[in-house]
């Protein structure tokens, strides 16, 4: 959605727009500015203030108002606040523009065909991680980097097999704060990088342009994971690629709020969930009673868990749980209580139809 706006030469410069010859009696030229222009333009002219809101944790866009003091002058300035709403309309205005719609894609019948899983797990798209506390670097282009290297390097693991369907499991903490204070969705504070809106945004724009890439190579199954750390916005993102893609035949989805998934494939049973809910020994059996009408005819059952940023797998009594890495930083919580030094990795597996998983892909970062 795009707004009138009147700018002066320096304001067009900090945008990037050339600036123009304002018309007669002005000072400044007219132009029209989107949502991302009207946020810049925004922290431009209450620099001061979003400096101060950035260092404090404060959502920049929720102030309707501040005082400006000097020793000369007092004055009451209200910015342009930029709302929900406003966000909603710029995300299905850009879907009308898109306009997802997808031609059919045939694809031919595999001979030994193989499901691949893609699990970029815990990527927290805004957590904040600087080298000269934790020793690494990690911010939102970081993590939206090391997903799109991930997958790609998991794919080209996997290029020996023939693949007949993917299996991308999205969710899972991959945005790091629920609200506009910075908070998990319990409300513990986090370290973060750059706005919620522009997390949010960043997260769709990576999920789009990860399936779109599976494509590809073959149809696409998409399962969500509720999680702690972006319980409702987790959810709305999910809803948001769903509809994105509502037009695909090649692309489906299973994003409800339920904590548990199960999804068969062959012989398969794979059940997923993040991991800060049910206890690990618990799911073999709670597979069994919620995913009935598969358990008898899959003779190989996995459970995928998230949440610990650690491998750690166990067999149980026909069930195999496994936790997986995370290719996200260490943030200051982490490294101050020694949550350190685990491999940072996205982790792929290929499951034969008959056979079972065959084959984990690990790309390491």
């Amino acid at each position: 959605m795009k707004k009138r706006c009147y700018l002066s030469d320096d304001e067009a410069k900090a945008l990037g727009i050339r600036p123009k010859k304002p018309q007669p009696g002005r000072v400044k030229f007219r132009v029209y500015l989107d949502q991302e222009q009207q946020l810049e333009l925004n922290k431009i002219r209450h620099s001061g203030v979003y400096e101060y809101c950035r260092q404090r944790g404060i959502d920049f866009s929720s102030v309707k108002e501040y005082w400006d003091k000097t020793k000369e002058y007092s004055v009451k300035v209200r910015p342009n606040v930029i709302s929900y709403n406003d966000i909603s309309k710029r995300i299905i205005s850009e879907m009308d523009k898109h306009s997802p719609s997808y031609a059919p894609i045939k694809r031919d019948k595999q001979t030994n065909p193989h499901l691949l899983v893609l699990d970029p797990a815990d990527v927290h798209i805004g957590k904040l991680a600087t080298s000269f506390e934790t020793g690494e670097d990690y911010n939102q282009q970081i993590a939206v980097k090391r997903v799109k290297q991930g997958i790609k390097g998991i794919l080209s693991k996997s290029s020996g097999f023939n693949i007949e369907k993917i299996l991308l499991i999205i969710g899972n903490d991959i945005l790091h704060i629920d609200t506009p204070r910075r908070t998990t969705t319990s409300g513990t504070p986090q370290d973060t990088d750059g706005m919620w809106y522009e997390n949010f945004l960043n997260a769709k724009k990576l999920y789009v342009d990860v399936i779109e890439s599976l494509l590809s190579v073959a149809d696409v199954h998409v399962t969500y994971n509720p999680s702690n750390h972006d319980y409702t916005n987790g959810f709305f993102l999910a809803d948001v690629i769903s509809s994105w893609f509502r037009n695909c035949e090649n692309v489906s989805f299973d994003v409800s709020i339920k904590h548990r998934k199960y999804y068969s494939y062959g012989q398969n049973l794979i059940g997923t969930t993040h991991g800060d809910g049910a206890k690990i020994p618990d799911l073999p059996l709670l597979m069994a009673v919620e995913a009935n009408k598969f358990w008898s005819k899959c003779k190989h059952r996995y459970v995928y868990t998230h949440h610990v940023h650690h491998k750690n797998a166990k067999d149980y009594a026909g069930v195999t749980v496994e936790s997986l890495r995370s290719p996200s930083g260490t943030d200051s919580w982490h490294h101050r209580n020694g949550y350190q030094h685990n491999p940072k990795a996205v982790e792929g597996f290929l499951h034969h139809p008959k056979f079972g998983q065959v084959a984990r892909l690990t790309h390491i970062f």
